[in-house]
């Protein structure tokens, strides 16, 4: 916790007033966004895609489940523009759109790793 400069108290909190809403475009893309990651398949899917470039057979394989289910799941996640593809010869090869997508992955998952292990918070 921040501390005054000049009593040692706590400092104030800021005013919720002083923060400035998200647009209402920005809530849709992140609640879509959010809504993807709420199915255990999509979330494993982007987990995946966060640390390399897979293709949907491959991708299937380290899930155990099929090409079809696989398929579907992307497709979803390509609409929610969470992954993008790139072509390879006769392969698509899916990964996570952005930066932001990879950290959004991966705080989700220590905060998971976090909640199950009972390891400390930290800011």
């Amino acid at each position: 916790m921040a501390r005054s400069e000049h009593s040692g108290a706590p400092a104030a909190p800021v005013a919720p007033a002083a923060v400035e809403l998200p647009s209402d475009g920005q809530v849709r893309a992140a609640v879509t966004a959010f809504a993807m990651l709420a199915e255990p398949t999509r979330l494993r899917l982007l987990w995946l895609v966060s640390a390399e470039e897979l293709d949907v057979s491959s991708l299937a394989a380290r899930l155990a489940t099929s090409v079809s289910i696989v398929s579907a799941h992307l497709a979803k996640l390509r609409l929610a523009g969470l992954v993008e593809t790139r072509k390879d010869g006769r392969h698509v090869l899916y990964r996570a759109r952005d930066t932001h997508v990879r950290r959004l992955i991966a705080e989700a998952m220590f905060h998971a790793d976090h909640q199950i292990t009972g390891a400390a918070d930290h800011d």
